[in-house]
């Protein structure tokens, strides 16, 4: 079977005839375009390059040729089509392998036509969104946001953070789950408040919640909540985060960091929209957008086993990446700037200006911690200046890189230890000596500095 209508983005491939027009008639009573629909897969990609479509509906096994081998090539050679895959079973490990060959979701049969509808659509929306941003390929603008006043707590002028911004300022229009990634000291948390803010949600509550910190037995009483006498100690009902957030925004901070078990049960309430209190049979609707972050890569561990590909698909409907302050150098000194502004207004003091020797070092640091390493070392240096100026001499943790930066333009090579002796020194004057804070900055576990720093002959160091 084949039936193409005029200029529809949509194009649904199934052995099913049945199952075909009954995925028609429900996009089209939501008034949705009339999709194309095909029985045979493989004239999939003939049709794609003579029509151009904007997303395919694929179900996983069909004669001849599955959906799976259907959506790795429409994806190679045309990767900015949005793929669903549909399946007769609900498998962890399909799942990841569709994530790894770019589909946008998959659908479990027998289909609630509902959901279908209201999945296709969002990845139309998302394909639009994407064909958008596609526009800003070229060096983006910060004049081209339509709301430069929401971000003005994220210092930037680097054309990267344009386009970190201009995507924040498209996605917060729709209802989307948001995830977005980038190393710690980032600004994660400060972009999904601006999205929230920026969302028809701003009116109603932003929580946060840093999901490391949950235990097993902890999670169902604090995202859920519980009624009076569901355990004992239970004296009186308390809201959990979700009833907390209803009709706003509900931040899960570090989302990869959550144990196994725990994610299907968020899963769970995230695809039936409702859940129960603790000790209570009453559900309580679910009206919340989620806005998820975390500094690793969230692909990598849904490949690994560490996180569910399912829970992955829910909650990256719409993805923001944050590069590293070392990549967007140009955000250094203005942000440096700003941060010396704020710690002499807190500090009483009259610090106008950085000399030039700081700035350069500035600009010749790395920054493994980000914007939270810049900001501390300014706020610490703020503290020991004696002057008017800030002072190379008053940024200890700088004090080796005018130095080092001689050595990388010398003939000469230094050995790796010797460098990472010289880091991990850097990291632990920033922080004040503080081990936990230093691992976290330099990615490692504090055990592993434990040994870096006898290793290194660093013992004197506070701890």
């Amino acid at each position: 079977m084949e039936s193409i209508p005029e200029n529809t983005p949509i194009l649904i491939v199934d052995d099913d005839e049945g199952l075909l027009f009954s995925i028609r008639a429900a996009l089209l009573s939501a008034g949705l375009p009339e999709p194309a629909l095909l029985s045979d897969s493989r004239k999939v990609l003939e049709l794609v390059k003579e029509h151009g479509f904007h997303l395919l509906l694929l179900d996983l096994i069909m004669p001849h040729l599955d959906g799976m081998d259907v959506l790795r090539q429409v994806k190679q050679a045309y990767p900015d089509i949005e793929c669903i895959i549909v399946t007769a079973v609900d498998d962890v490990e399909m799942a990841v392998k569709a994530i790894k060959f770019g589909a946008y979701d998959y659908l479990v049969k027998p289909l609630d036509l509902e959901r279908t509808t209201i999945t296709i659509n969002h990845a139309l929306e998302r394909y639009q969104l994407k064909q958008g941003i596609a526009l800003y390929e070229r060096p983006p603008s910060f004049d081209e946001l339509a709301h430069q006043e929401a971000f003005a707590a994220m210092v930037a002028e680097d054309e990267l953070m344009a386009l970190v911004f201009r995507q924040a300022e498209i996605c917060a229009r729709s209802d989307y789950n948001v995830l977005i990634t980038g190393e710690t000291g980032v600004g994660k948390g400060m972009l999904a408040r601006i999205i929230h803010r920026l969302s028809r949600r701003s009116e109603k509550p932003f929580v946060q919640v840093n999901m490391p910190s949950f235990a097993q037995g902890l999670f169902e009483d604090e995202f859920f909540g519980h009624v009076r006498g569901a355990y004992t100690g239970a004296f009186k009902s308390k809201k959990g985060f979700f009833e907390t957030a209803l009709g706003g925004t509900l931040f899960l901070d570090e989302i990869t960091e959550l144990e196994l078990h725990m994610q299907g049960k968020l899963l769970q309430v995230i695809e039936d929209k409702f859940f129960y209190r603790l000790g209570s049979t009453d559900a309580v609707n679910v009206d919340v957008r989620l806005v998820s972050a975390s500094n690793q890569d969230v692909k990598a561990a849904v490949s690994s086993g560490k996180f569910r590909g399912d829970l992955y698909f829910r909650l990256n409907e719409y993805h923001i990446h944050i590069p590293p302050l070392r990549k967007r150098t140009k955000d250094i000194l203005p942000l440096a700037r700003h941060f010396l502004h704020i710690h002499s207004m807190r500090n009483a003091k009259s610090i106008t200006r950085m000399e030039e020797t700081l700035e350069r070092a500035l600009l010749g640091y790395d920054f493994p911690g980000n914007v939270r390493e810049l900001e501390n070392m300014i706020a610490a240096a703020v503290l020991a200046e004696t002057s008017s100026t800030l002072r190379l001499a008053s940024v200890p943790s700088l004090s080796g890189t005018a130095a080092g930066e001689r050595e990388i333009e010398s003939p000469l090579l230094v050995p790796l230890d010797q460098v990472k002796r010289r880091h991990v020194e850097r990291v632990l004057a920033a922080t004040g000596g503080n081990r936990t804070r230093a691992a976290k900055i330099l990615g490692i576990g504090l055990r592993t500095l434990q040994r870096y720093i006898k290793a290194y002959g660093l013992q004197n160091r506070p701890s």
